[in-house]
């Protein structure tokens, strides 16, 4: 590749998006400083000038992954009504994050997995927690969702979702067909919803209710099984 000039400035943002390029389908593993200095016709002491090592670009590899992951989480669709318009902004901030795990498995390792990630997410919020937090609020503000079950509700949600990825990317569902995965992940947010919203309750404490035995657990044909 033929070398390119940069000007002080333009090589940060140019070894950025190089990283992107490169850890898109290879993930953390892919990105070598030396590579994208080669790749991007500088010498590896330029590199060092805008990153002091590998993890710094990764950081700021991945802080533009979450930004990318926030914006699609922030995409929604508008119900008729305020508060259908704000449970279907959760509903879809919840589809939003596990279909850009599906979609981008290697940036979604880079965000979550690379090495240093726990203080990139820690401080500031990262963007998915804050797109997250704003729809848990939305509910409260629209007087769907108390503040007492509001508490906390975050890591309910991220937590199912985040699990949900990490199953399908790394775990039994990764062998599930596209429109089994689908099915199972709106599942997932609608349950995750109800629960926070404490629209249901548990199926053994309705049926005891009503003085029925415990039913038995059933296995659909298409369910995997477990390790």
């Amino acid at each position: 590749m033929d070398a390119k000039p940069y000007h002080h400035g333009d090589l940060r943002q140019a070894l950025i998006q190089a990283g992107l390029e490169a850890t898109r389908l290879g993930g953390p593993d892919a990105l070598r400083l030396r590579d994208l200095a080669r790749a991007l016709g500088v010498s590896a002491n330029a590199v060092y000038r805008h990153f002091e090592h590998r993890d710094a670009l990764l950081d700021a590899v991945a802080a533009e992954i979450l930004a990318s992951l926030a914006r699609e989480m922030r995409m929604r669709e508008a119900g008729q009504f305020a508060h259908d318009r704000a449970i279907q902004r959760l509903r879809s901030v919840g589809l939003a994050y596990i279909a850009f795990a599906r979609r981008e498995p290697g940036w979604f390792s880079v965000a979550f997995f690379g090495a240093g990630r726990d203080g990139l997410l820690a401080t500031p919020p990262a963007p998915p927690y804050a797109a997250l937090t704003e729809a848990l609020d939305d509910l409260v503000r629209e007087g769907v969702l108390s503040s007492e079950r509001r508490s906390g509700a975050q890591w309910l949600c991220w937590s199912a979702v985040h699990g949900f990825a990490g199953l399908v990317l790394h775990g039994p569902l990764r062998h599930c067909a596209a429109p089994e995965v689908d099915r199972l992940a709106e599942r997932t947010v609608d349950a995750i919803i109800a629960g926070v919203m404490g629209t249901v309750r548990r199926a053994d404490a309705r049926r005891a209710d009503r003085g029925m035995p415990d039913a038995p657990v059933q296995r659909s044909a298409s369910e995997p099984a477990m390790p």
